[in-house]
């Protein structure tokens, strides 16, 4: 018999295998556990002492069909298989118009850069250097911690849990403040630490502004990051597009007015940065509000005890999906420090930086189909549907591969004139042109690697991209790229063939991941827990005798011969 969790006054827990041998615990209020659920607990314990292993074995088979050993394909509580064209509808009408908003706030980005390059060559540095270590040690951490809300809020979405979905945002906008926290000590403690680390005063101060005044930006990411999450796990997509839309129009004035018209500099651009956000944010709520859009699904704020005890269950999703999306994050970063003690280094760092935007604006389209297939795999997971979230897997796969091509085709063929674009210099455009096409073929592995990832956070297995990075990208990506650079003497391409080879490494694990090592019956078990229904146990035998134990409560004795 699997141990039955204890209870507290305010919420009932319910184990969550994470995937890597762990046991997370969700707390589940009391409310969200069903009436009939606790009528059934006698007979299915009673049931328990004369059923065979066998027997359940039979039973979850006819609850939940075993993907590629049911030759009839049976499909129980509507787990039939849909078209792909029914798929890439489902999929596409939610990753386009997050795709949308991934280029809008690149674009945002991109607006700031060029004010910045107005202000002088001090400030155009220091606001560099600035954005750069906000990036690492603030927005990639809190958008990695807010990727851990995925699974949950859209298994318990799938399974119509409308409680668990509501404490799961409140959890995580109280785990993302907190974590803000010595974020923010650490940004207002920038310049002294650039100053004892070395760094030219001069650029120091600039950069020591632009991270003081980004501090607002810093909180709205705290509410707007889980939000997001929340509304695309309902499939709400569209209206987080138009609203960031609205923002990034408003942008471009605001900056004008900041940085020229009131005479702030870099402190203006950072401003407007944290103004953007917070309008992002203000319009989202504002469309909440006004639509109704979410009366069904939230529930109310709940007591901080018992927001504040779902935390270490949550944490133990959302740290390793944190991990797995700052180390790859931050590769890039050393990239750009490895570019410096290469010959010609102004050249080099300015290639790595025309390269390092290209493959952020190429990266908008993988990561919006990654969290569009965390919230298809998740939804479908919840609902008790392993068909049918095996199907938005391999669909998402699919379309990422074909975008791979499509990236690989643009580079090779206009390598020369996309570099020009960013810059006329002609050691630069050397550089970065013929590392184009490295990079085209470092996104035929990023865009699926990136989606499968977004499979495995849909299944709530974050652990396991996580340890694919960092093997990926530091054990095999940065050794090799070292190599290249400097011991084999192949300069700036040596680097990016570092990268092409950590990307290859990375999508071969991902793949096997989830294509060949994926249990689809095991993980929409598993999903019943993590949704807060009543399985306990974590080894797949355990939750299928387990969930057999429910079936036969609910409907009785199973007929003969079945």
């Amino acid at each position: 018999m699997a141990r039955q969790p204890s209870r507290d006054e305010e919420g009932q827990p319910a184990g969550n295998h994470c995937g890597d041998g762990g046991e997370a615990t969700i707390y589940i209020p009391r409310e969200a556990t069903s009436q009939a659920q606790k009528q059934t607990a006698s007979s299915a314990a009673s049931f328990a002492q004369s059923t065979s292993r066998g027997d359940c074995t039979r039973w979850v088979r006819m609850a939940i069909p075993l993907q590629g050993k049911d030759g009839k394909g049976g499909q129980v509580g509507g787990d039939d298989q849909p078209s792909v064209a029914a798929e890439l509808r489902a999929l596409w009408g939610m990753a386009a118009p997050i795709t949308a908003l991934n280029c809008v706030v690149y674009l945002r980005a991109l607006v700031s850069v060029l004010c910045l390059g107005r202000l002088g060559p001090l400030d155009l540095a220091g606001g560099a250097l600035a954005i750069g270590l906000t990036n690492i040690t603030g927005h990639s951490v809190l958008f990695g911690l807010a990727s851990g809300l995925e699974p949950l809020c859209a298994q318990a979405f799938g399974s119509r849990n409308h409680d668990l979905l509501t404490l799961s945002l409140q959890r995580a906008m109280l785990l993302l403040f907190l974590a803000a926290l010595p974020i923010a000590l650490l940004w207002l403690n920038v310049g002294p630490i650039l100053v004892a680390l070395g760094q030219d005063p001069a650029i120091s101060a600039p950069a020591a502004a632009y991270a003081r005044f980004a501090l607002p930006d810093l909180a709205a990411s705290v509410v707007l990051q889980p939000l997001r999450v929340y509304l695309r796990s309902q499939g709400i997509t569209r209206p987080m597009a138009a609203c960031s839309a609205i923002a990034v129009a408003l942008h471009v004035p605001l900056n004008v007015l900041l940085v020229f018209g009131l005479g702030f500099g870099v402190r203006g651009v950072a401003a407007a940065q944290a103004l953007t956000n917070t309008n992002m944010l203000l319009f989202l709520l504002a469309y909440i509000r006004w639509a109704r859009a979410c009366d069904d699904t939230w529930k109310g704020w709940a007591r901080p005890a018992v927001v504040a005890s779902g935390l270490p269950g949550l944490a133990r999703l959302a740290v390793p999906s944190c991990v797995g999306v700052c180390l790859e994050w931050w590769w890039y970063e050393v990239v750009t420090v490895l570019a410096g003690y290469l010959p010609n280094p102004a050249a080099a760092v300015g290639a790595a930086g025309v390269l390092i935007q290209t493959t952020s604006l190429m990266y908008t389209v993988p990561m919006a189909l990654a969290a569009c297939v965390s919230t298809r795999v998740g939804n479908e997971l919840g609902a008790g549907k392993p068909r049918r979230a095996r199907m938005a897997a391999m669909v998402a796969l699919a379309c990422a591969l074909a975008i791979g091509v499509v990236h690989v085709a643009w580079t090779v063929a206009l390598s020369r004139q996309w570099v020009e674009l960013f810059t006329t210099e002609r050691s630069v455009v050397r550089l970065a042109a013929a590392a184009m096409p490295i990079l085209g073929l470092c996104e035929l592995g990023n865009c699926p690697q990136t989606t499968g990832c977004g499979v495995l956070r849909g299944t709530a297995r974050p652990a396991v991209g996580a340890r694919i990075n960092l093997l990926s990208f530091y054990l095999v990506g940065t050794p090799v790229a070292v190599y290249l650079a400097f011991g084999a003497r192949a300069g700036f391409s040596g680097l990016w063939y570092g990268l092409l080879s950590a990307q290859a490494t990375c999508v071969a694990l991902v793949l096997a991941a989830v294509v060949w090592r994926t249990d689809w019956q095991v993980e929409a078990l598993r999903a019943k827990k993590l949704a807060g229904l009543e399985l306990t146990s974590t080894t797949p035998a355990a939750a299928a005798a387990e969930e057999s134990k429910r079936l036969v409560a609910a409907n009785g004795e199973p007929a003969e011969g079945v």
